[in-house]
């Protein structure tokens, strides 16, 4: 086995091996969960299992019952633009708290709409042993296997990822949002989902702008329409930090906007940042640049 993959499942492993008290991971309950396909919504949320030992704070398992949740500006200081918030967790776990509910705030307060999606996700075990034993199998096979360089990917979270796309633009009046300015921002397996929203959406339905939060960093055939992207992870990011960055190089080939921000420290999972570490800025940084693109222009609200 390379030695990066031995890495990334030493560190899993660790990660996997935290059990705390399970917490709610639903949505605050100050906020309204949307069905996202209304009363066509598969699944039941009965199937969902509050785990907080996946990622040491509040998360999801066994999704089947897909939601959006909107955390929307204060009042009078939407700058019109929005953006769907995908967790990451492997396709097997949702990060609520670090990757959804803390993004969200920290976009609505810089005046960007923000709708949480609860996507999604393959079966677990409802056992938490035997779910971390499965999550440690495919994280096992994801880095041992050189023929899938791009990355995990779900259909199901895919077509969830586009539906809320679909949803905010429809609703876009109500909730102040200009629907030409409806991107993504995915952390890890949230990230492979917006990047293939990227490459399986029809013209007019993915998002104008991707914050791809340590993603996958092989190289892509790149659309020759792809939206501007906005990749940041850490050089020690066990999963992709060892790598060339040829994502971002294939963006640059295809003449479309792109900018890296490779951190210092942070492995995989930084969320916002961690204190006394600049991966802190990421999502500052990630605002003024959607805002070098033009996204963030005033509302007149």
């Amino acid at each position: 086995m390379p030695k990066v993959g031995k890495i990334a499942i030493m560190a899993a492993s660790m990660v996997l091996s935290l059990q705390p008290a399970p917490v709610r991971a639903g949505a605050p309950s100050t906020l309204a969960a949307i069905p996202l396909y209304g009363s066509r919504t598969p699944g039941n949320p009965a199937s969902e299992i509050n785990d907080s030992a996946l990622f040491g704070h509040p998360g999801l398992r066994n999704v089947t019952y897909p939601t959006l949740t909107p955390v929307l500006p204060a009042k009078g200081t939407a700058n019109g633009a929005a953006a769907v918030v995908l967790p990451g967790g492997g396709f097997m776990g949702l990060s609520m708290e670090e990757e959804g509910w803390s993004v969200a705030r920290a976009l609505a307060a810089r005046g960007i709409s923000a709708f949480v999606l609860k996507y999604r996700l393959l079966p677990t075990p409802a056992d938490a042993p035997a779910a971390r034993k499965a999550m440690m199998g495919m994280l096992t096979s994801y880095v041992t296997d050189p023929t899938n360089p791009a990355g995990l990917k779900d259909p199901a979270a895919t077509e969830d990822a586009i539906a809320a796309l679909a949803m905010v633009r429809t609703d876009a009046a109500k909730w102040g949002v200009d629907p030409a300015r409806v991107g993504m921002i995915g952390f890890s397996a949230g990230a492979m989902a917006s990047l293939d929203t990227v490459l399986t959406a029809t013209p007019g339905a993915g998002p104008v702008f991707v914050g791809y939060i340590y993603g996958p960093q092989a190289r892509i055939a790149v659309p020759a329409n792809a939206p501007p992207l906005f990749d940041a992870l850490a050089f020690d990011d066990p999963l992709f930090g060892g790598g060339d960055f040829a994502i971002t190089a294939a963006w640059r080939e295809a003449k479309r906007p792109v900018e890296l921000h490779v951190y210092q420290g942070g492995g995989h999972g930084f969320g916002l940042g961690q204190p006394g570490s600049t991966n802190m800025l990421m999502l500052g940084e990630f605002v003024t640049w959607l805002s070098m693109q033009g996204f963030l222009g005033a509302q007149g609200k």
